[in-house]
């Protein structure tokens, strides 16, 4: 998600704001979209370098909420859903039909199809500032990032030290044929000529240049199938591939698993159930099961995932966006970026996630560090990550799962509100 763009005097007219910042590096460029304000700014780490006014989704089409990424760019595209209305210089949001796109009608209010709609040369100079993957949010009030240094959060792995050898006693080896001369190490420079030593090149391991995208969510239904499939098949039990689905050979091992401890299993009707959750984790050794996960995407495509624990799982952790805005492999050090939406949780989903208490929406850090606090992740997931994260690189932390639009050939998009 690195971005260089310098841009003509020509284009300055397109935009409420731009800013010098655009001639060098930019290395991790955010667009939030405030629908009470009807405006789009762009964001370089903190700083404002781009702004213009929108027209948002009218009643009955309304542009949603929350957190998303350009999915795919074209300088010309025609809606699929809107008589093959025109949308120069798209950039998709959603597979679903949501996209940023020039307009020769952008009356500052809300007047599209859901869509956010941008007048024709700031489109186009957007167009060309971005790249695929960097995060859009839109919120009802304005955003805006903020510094956020917390330790639950990832930083690169510092190189080792490398040590020197200048005290090190050299020795002799023994030779395997006792007859053969020995070469030894000698200190004494003057009874020999000093060869011309070539300093040694030292290979630095590169860091990761591609950004990832990270998930913190609560376990569902699909983690805990993938858990029991995975130690299912460890323990013996064919239960196919890890894939969070009920198929024949999933139930099949279940069933089987259950079979062998009927009084442990007794008035058990449910197929999948906390207990043999906790059943199939004892007999594999792996103790109490966690209760979140972490997702991790590059490329839009899934990497891997690790279960995490969230403390007090009775209350809601909020929704929560962090973006690396710099890191500095040498050091071990990470610049993170954080923001909190507003999403209020339907009763349904709160008693269907466990949540019987649901903090303030109030945009505050304080909300940050309190959900960051409650989080904890395996060492061994956290120095995986860290080998992994670059500039760019995003966390979600959310409540409700993946949602209906994270999919193939997307990030993880969150929806706040519809």
């Amino acid at each position: 998600m690195v971005s260089r763009f310098v841009f003509g005097l020509g284009l300055l007219s397109a935009t409420a704001l731009v800013h010098p910042a655009f001639a060098a590096d930019v290395r991790t460029l955010q667009i939030f979209v405030s629908k009470n304000k009807q405006s789009l700014a762009v964001y370089d780490g903190t700083e404002v370098v781009a702004t213009s006014k929108v027209s948002t989704g009218k009643d009955g089409h309304t542009t949603p909420s929350g957190i998303f990424s350009v999915l795919e760019k074209r300088k010309y595209h025609e809606s699929n859903l809107y008589s093959a209305a025109p949308m120069p210089f798209m950039q998709r949001l959603t597979w679903s039909g949501i996209a940023l796109h020039e307009s020769n009608s952008v009356p500052r209010y809300p007047a599209s199809h859901g869509c956010v709609r941008m007048p024709g040369a700031f489109a186009k100079m957007l167009y060309g500032m971005t790249e695929a993957g960097i995060p859009v949010i839109i919120s009802d009030g304005e955003l805006a990032p903020q510094p956020i240094d917390h330790p639950t959060l990832f930083h690169p792995d510092a190189p080792a030290a490398m040590p020197l050898f200048s005290d090190v006693e050299l020795r002799p080896s023994m030779p395997d044929n006792p007859a053969a001369p020995v070469q030894v190490a000698m200190n004494d420079t003057a009874a020999m000529p000093m060869p011309m030593v070539q300093p040694l090149a030292r290979h630095e391991i590169e860091p990761p240049t591609e950004p990832i995208s990270m998930l913190i969510t609560r376990r569902t239904l699909r983690e805990t199938v993938i858990d029991i499939q995975t130690l299912l098949n460890q323990l013996g039990f064919s239960a196919g591939d890890p894939d969070g689905l009920l198929g024949p050979a999933t139930v099949q091992a279940v069933t089987a698993f259950k079979t062998l401890r009927p009084a442990e299993f007794a008035g058990d009707r449910n197929l999948i159930s906390d207990r043999l959750l906790k059943a199939v984790y004892a007999a594999a050794g792996k103790g109490e099961p966690a209760n979140g996960v972490i997702m991790v995407r590059r490329a839009f495509k899934p990497v891997f995932e690790a279960p995490v624990t969230i403390a007090d799982p009775g209350l809601a952790l909020g929704t929560h966006f962090f973006t690396l805005h710099a890191a500095d492999e040498k050091a071990g050090t990470a610049d993170w970026l954080g923001i909190t939406l507003e999403n209020s949780l339907s009763r349904e989903t709160m008693k269907r996630l466990g949540i019987s208490n649901q903090e303030s929406s109030i945009v505050t850090g304080k909300a940050i560090a309190r959900s960051l606090s409650r989080i904890s992740i395996p060492d061994e997931t956290r120095r995986k990550i860290d080998a992994l994260i670059a500039p760019g690189s995003t966390l979600t932390i959310s409540d409700t799962g993946l949602g209906r639009e994270t999919g193939e050939g997307t990030n993880f998009i969150t929806i706040t509100r519809g």
